[in-house]
């Protein structure tokens, strides 16, 4: 099996603080022991294209949803990404529990906004969570003892840049702006998964406006209160981010910035522009 994971320590051995992402490191083709709490956050990450044979092999891991999602994907590219996904996710699920992988049982928390099962995966009384994105040839996984969020996207066109860049916070949108037109697309591939990962942990997702929160599109992720938000390294063409709930004292709902001072939008608007830039990858644990 070929991974490349994210080490709980620095390519030296120290260990890191617990709840911040730490550099990319090379997974070797072991699966991992069971969860040991406290160690820091572990994030994983496959290509699709090097792992579609074993993941079709394992198909009869997945549950009787994830098979049928599988069969209604129009397009072999799409199969395979959602196939090595969800197996990879199953055997690292099954390697931290001590299960066999398709008898883990996933279910949904309930969203913070409205109360119903469709917010953050999960699975039912187990000591971590965990989070799930894939696009183009790439799925990341990430595990952590308190709330976690991942988020990784093909760096996107300049049209989509512009289209879904108007969609921003206006400090994000001022920050586009002061960067060069051939730079623009990278730094709204960081700002766009550095909201998702966070709207991820906090479980509402894109159910939140994405102009109301502040992540920043600069070259540093903005401070939130009670979260590790970082850029996580990954091969070129792409963006990632990963957002940890640190301390015990993440905010239930999304921070606002306290210097907006246009209103937030009271409900989230349709959004065109990021559907069709995200529609070769989804979070569906």
């Amino acid at each position: 099996m070929t991974v490349h994971g994210v080490l709980a320590r620095d390519p030296a051995g120290t260990p890191r603080e617990s709840g911040v992402p730490v550099l990319p490191g090379t997974f070797t083709g072991r699966l991992p022991a069971r969860w040991d709490a406290g160690a820091g956050p572990r994030l994983w990450c496959v290509r699709a294209s090097e792992y579609a044979a074993r993941a079709a092999a394992d198909e009869r891991l997945l549950d009787t949803e994830e098979r049928a999602r599988v069969r209604a994907l129009v397009r072999d590219a799409d199969r395979d990404r959602y196939r090595v996904a969800h197996v990879v996710l199953r055997r690292l699920l099954g390697a931290y529990l001590g299960e066999d992988p398709a008898a883990v049982r996933l279910v949904r928390e309930p969203c913070p906004g409205c109360g119903a099962p469709h917010g953050r995966p999960a699975v039912a009384d187990a000591p971590f969570h965990f989070s799930l994105a894939h696009s183009g040839d790439l799925a990341l996984i990430a595990f952590a003892d308190t709330p976690v969020g991942i988020d990784v996207e093909a760096e996107p066109s300049p049209e989509a840049t512009a289209e879904i860049g108007a969609m921003l916070h206006p400090r994000e949108r001022a920050e586009l702006s002061a960067v060069p037109h051939r730079a623009r697309p990278a730094s709204f591939g960081r700002c766009w998964t550095r909201k998702e990962a966070y709207l991820k942990a906090v479980g509402i997702g894109l159910g939140e406006d994405p102009s109301i929160t502040y992540v920043g599109a600069g070259p540093a992720p903005a401070a939130l209160p009670g979260w590790s938000l970082t850029d996580v390294p990954v091969p070129p063409g792409y963006a990632a981010a990963c957002a940890v709930r640190v301390g015990g004292q993440g905010r239930p709902r999304a921070h606002r910035d306290p210097t907006r001072t246009e209103a937030p939008a009271t409900a989230a608007r349709a959004l065109p522009g990021p559907q069709a830039y995200k529609s070769s990858k989804r979070e569906t644990a």
